[in-house]
């Protein structure tokens, strides 16, 4: 059971990079400092999307608009923190 813990520990924290990562690379094109017609950078960014949006998308549904300020990347990386801070503190230490 440890070991399942301890991968998904591992996976919530890679994930953490992913979103801060998404958001960088939003700032990034949002700012023209990448080129959107190179292959390589929508690669990039279309995996970042794939991987973030199903998340983000319903946490947008439910905050308010902000006049362009997007929020639901720090939502997202809260739930994760608090969904990590309980596997930590409640489910690891009981697991024999």
């Amino acid at each position: 059971m440890r070991a399942i813990l301890d991968v998904v520990m591992l996976v919530l924290n890679l994930y953490t990079w992913v979103i801060i990562a998404s958001a960088i690379f939003s700032w990034l094109y949002a700012f023209n400092v990448v080129n959107p017609r190179n292959q390589f950078v929508a690669m990039i960014g279309q995996a970042l999307y794939s991987l973030t949006e199903p998340l983000l998308r319903p946490i947008r549904r439910f905050l308010p608009a902000m006049g362009g300020l997007d929020l639901s990347p720090i939502v997202l990386l809260l739930g994760v923190f608090l969904a990590q801070s309980i596997i930590v503190r409640y489910v690891y230490p009981n697991v024999f």
